[in-house]
This record gives C-alpha cells, sequence and structure tokens, in this order.
C-alpha cells in the first residue's frame, strides 16, 4: 500500500496520503486454467491424505480453494476424476524411484537394499502420498489401490529374483509369490515406521534386508509345512 506523509507548514498537523480507491480495488489476477488446476490438486491432495477419498468432499476441496463446485467439476468431473489424478500422479514417483534403483545389475544383494531404501525414501520425503495410495479409494477402482502399487513393484522384482533362483538350482516358478511377498513385507513395514519412528531410516532398511535376504539364501527347493502330513 502506497503512503505519503506530508507536514502541514502552518500547524504542524501531519496528513497521510492513501491509495485512491481505483488502486484498492484493483482486481487481483486470475489464475489461468493450468494454474487452477495444479491449485485443486493441491487441494484436493492434502484433504485425501489427512481424511481419504469417502471423507472428502467436492464442496470441501471448493471452498478450501476459494473457488465453485462447478470450478471442480469443470476440471476433474468430480471427485472421482481429482483422486485418479492424484493417485497417478503418488504411483509415478514411487514407481519412479524403484525403477531407478533397479536399473544397474549389481547383484541381488545390493538391488534388494537399493529397492527397500527407494520406498522408504518415498515414505520419508513424502507421508502425504504415501497415505493417500494406503486409504481406502473408490468403490469398484481396480486401479491406483496399494495393492496394485504393490503388484507393479513385485512384477519388476519378480524377473530379479528368477535369475537368483535359477543360479542357485530352485524352481523360478516360485518367484512371483516370493516377490510379492518382499515386497508387501517392505510395505507393510513402512506404514508402521511411518507412525512409529523408532529407528533411523537405514536401521529399518538394514533389518528388512537382513530378514529378506538371510530367508532367501536359506530356502528350501521344496518347502514344505512341518504341521501338514506330506501328501
Amino acid at each position: 500500500m502506497r503512503v505519503v506523509v506530508v507536514a502541514d507548514g502552518q500547524n504542524g498537523a501531519v496528513n497521510v496520503d492513501r491509495p485512491d480507491r481505483a488502486e484498492r480495488s484493483r482486481p487481483r489476477a486470475r489464475m489461468t486454467g493450468p494454474e487452477r488446476r495444479e491449485q485443486l490438486l493441491a487441494v484436493g491432495r492434502k484433504l485425501f491424505a489427512d481424511k481419504g477419498f469417502e471423507a472428502t468432499t467436492v464442496e470441501e476441496v471448493a471452498s478450501k480453494a476459494s473457488v465453485s463446485k462447478p470450478v471442480v467439476y469443470e476440471h476433474f468431473g468430480g471427485k472421482e476424476g481429482l483422486y485418479a489424478v492424484v493417485v497417478d500422479r503418488e504411483i509415478q514417483a514411487l514407481l519412479g524411484g524403484i525403477s531407478a534403483a533397479l536399473e544397474e545389475p549389481e547383484g541381488a544383494r545390493v538391488l534388494l537394499e537399493r529397492a527397500t531404501m527407494a520406498l522408504l525414501d518415498y515414505i520419508e520425503s513424502d507421508p502425504a502420498g504415501f497415505r493417500i495410495l494406503v486409504r481406502d479409494s473408490p468403490p469398484g477402482q481396480s486401479t491406483g489401490s496399494f495393492a496394485s502399487v504393490l503388484g507393479e513393484v513385485a512384477s519388476q522384482v519378480e524377473h530379479l529374483l528368477a535369475a537368483e533362483f535359477k543360479q542357485r538350482g530352485i524352481d523360478t516358478k516360485s518367484a512371483p509369490i516370493h516377490a510379492h511377498m518382499l515386497v508387501g513385507m517392505v510395505a507393510l513395514t513402512g506404514q508402521w515406521w511411518l507412525d512409529h519412528r523408532k529407528f533411523k531410516k537405514d536401521q529399518v532398511a538394514a533389518h528388512l534386508v537382513n530378514l529378506a535376504w538371510n530367508g532367501l539364501s536359506g530356502l528350501d527347493q521344496a518347502p514344505r509345512l512341518v504341521t501338514v502330513p506330506h501328501r
């Protein structure tokens, strides 16, 4: 705000020249379409992380963004569309980090450590995004759920395990189930770590890799349950 102070030479009074009405009422610059879209995504992302999909409403998104409900519908067609874009971005961020960790083949142990750290890095740097992925998703939606994300990660780990199993003389047909077990173990531990920061990130990764690697290196070629009679 422009304020000009002028001294009155006759009586020492001070006059304050305030901005004229036109300057005070000048409207703020309107957001462009892409800027408004990003604003709505940021608002929706925070609400989905804090409250989940079901508890978030279009009215609340519009209110937080200081727009009318039709603006939200114009950009995303509704809450489901907004959620889908938010989740897709989180999936790409998570998968991008894990894919980068698995790019350079340096042995199964190193890749396991890198993949574990990549997931924990994502949880640490973007807890809100991780909470969105592990929260509820719209009924009937088959993609975008945390289970589907883990499935994509497991598919990247599967071929690495298959190569390791082949070298050890273990049936490679069991690689998919072991890939899902490993990814699920890391993901579930990551959820616990997000709420209970009792260990440093590298300590969590070290314990995970210790259990996973030593378990894999001691695999039986034909595992059986001791409590179930052999058929």
